[in-house]
């Protein structure tokens, strides 16, 4: 009876270790599918991330899907600028130059006021302040002297006829671009003025 009973055990201590091991060769084999599929996994890009909203806002339909890109871009290139000490790091003046209704706080990077257009660099960074007093970047704006082009002539800018530079003769001498790429602005993507900026 006694050799039954040893030999009932070390069946059954046999089979234990048995399914022990299975039990850690089925978890090791699970654990190690899941990492390949996350590795397989195609990551976020920060890029694809932040340029992802500029086809849903107001006003982009009858864009070119070039200039879709180009003002993906301009927002890929601020991203940073959402923490404005960045931008201040970044040698854009910690005075705003201008503060305006329905646009905001402008802060200018001087040596970036060029006659070359370039979408990823703007020479001014629109913020306005939220309810608890930090600023938010709500549009990129660009500066290009007059000087540097013929009278009345506004420069190249982005691809397309819809961007809409003005003539800022009364205190800069600069054609001056907006582009909302932070912000929604329901009159349009390249307006200069936005209803939906209330500053304060």
């Amino acid at each position: 009876m006694k050799k039954i009973m040893n030999t009932t055990v070390n069946r059954f201590s046999r089979k234990a270790y048995q399914f022990f091991y299975m039990a850690i060769f089925f978890i090791a084999f699970l654990f190690s599918g899941c990492k390949k599929y996350d590795a397989e996994k195609p990551q976020a890009n920060n890029e694809e991330l932040v340029t992802s909203s500029i086809v849903t806002r107001t006003g982009t339909e009858k864009l070119s899907p070039q200039t879709l890109w180009e003002l993906q871009q301009a927002r890929a290139a601020t991203a940073k600028y959402q923490n404005i000490e960045n931008a201040f790091a970044d040698n854009y003046a910690k005075d705003p130059v201008v503060i305006l209704p329905n646009m905001g706080y402008h802060f200018l990077k001087a040596e970036l006021v060029s006659p070359v257009f370039d979408i990823r660099k703007p020479a001014i960074l629109v913020y306005n302040k939220k309810d608890n007093g930090n600023f938010e970047l709500v549009a990129v704006e660009y500066a290009v002297p007059m000087s540097s082009l013929p009278l009345h002539v506004a420069p190249e800018g982005f691809t397309g006829s819809d961007d809409e530079w003005n003539e800022n003769t009364l205190n800069t001498g600069w054609w001056t671009l907006h582009a909302w790429v932070w912000k929604n602005n329901p009159d349009g993507v390249f307006k200069p003025m936005n209803p939906a900026v209330i500053v304060q």
